[in-house]
């Protein structure tokens, strides 16, 4: 069976139970398959990205054939850190939802709108308006130079600074490192593995670190962040408890000794 989260974000949770580790957060519109129903609250999900855990029923949308569809239809992803999906297409409605950065909705493409609004559908088959550059296309067949992606993941990733330092957390309302990496990715069309290690399977491979480039991922003891050049590079970082900038550098005024001299491995997309 397979389902489509419809609240702003749900809950992955490494048991099932509200009070277990946050694992994961599951923004609205993203497809998850049903691995078991456990009881009247609780289901085990997979996500498109390989990840497991458990999410309250409440939150999805179990249906077979609605999720094939989204699958399909469903082509567009807020790039605004929050919008407010509305009722009609003017600033005074009244909303449905609120929706955070990555959420997935359907562009209705009606041109008869005024040119700054869009018409989409939500998952649960409701009509709502936003302003249009708050959404962008996902993206599903990269045909951009290797710089370019590289430059554009960068950019995803420095799209997060300041946003609260959350445990499982991938939205701006908190994140933590991986969840910053794999978003930084996700948004660019590659799924890679969530957590803070490079995983067989998933399309970061390891480099040496004289190989490293803007885009690249710095993994650390339990942590991890990416390169932005220069020597320095963008994590959601527990202990700044957000989104910050550090350097390599041990000249530089944003070094940081402890992650600058615990580096276990370098990863990249573009790996030979």
């Amino acid at each position: 069976m397979n389902a489509i989260v419809t609240s702003m974000i749900a809950n992955l949770y490494a048991e099932p139970n509200g009070t277990s580790e946050l694992i994961d957060e599951l923004l609205y519109g993203m497809p998850v398959q049903i691995i078991e129903e456990l009881d009247d609250y609780w289901l085990h999900v997979q996500t498109t990205y390989q990840y497991q855990g458990y999410c309250r029923k409440v939150n999805l949308l179990r249906d077979n054939v609605k999720t094939s569809a989204w699958r399909l239809e469903a082509t567009h992803v807020i790039s605004q850190s929050f919008a407010d999906i509305l009722q009609h297409p003017r600033i005074q409605s009244s909303k449905l939802i609120t929706l955070v950065k990555g959420s997935i909705v359907r562009d209705l493409q009606d041109e008869a709108l005024d040119s700054q609004w869009a018409s989409i559908q939500l998952a649960t088959g409701e009509r709502g308006y936003l302003r249009k550059k708050w959404m962008t296309e996902k993206i599903a067949d990269n045909s951009l130079s290797e710089q370019e992606f590289r430059e554009n993941v960068v950019q995803t990733a420095l799209s997060y600074i300041t946003t609260p330092y959350r445990w499982g957390g991938k939205s701006p309302l908190g994140i933590d490192c991986s969840g910053l990496c794999s978003m930084a990715y996700m948004l660019n069309g590659v799924l890679i593995f969530r957590d803070a290690k490079i995983v067989e399977g998933f399309p970061i491979k390891e480099i040496a670190l004289a190989q490293m480039q803007k885009g690249d991922l710095l993994y650390f003891p339990g942590h991890v962040a990416l390169y932005i050049g220069d020597s320095l590079y963008v994590h959601a970082s527990l202990d700044g408890n957000e989104v910050n900038i550090n350097s390599l550098n041990a000249q530089h005024p944003l070094y940081r000794e402890d992650l600058a001299t615990t580096i276990t491995a370098v990863g990249s997309y573009f790996a030979d």
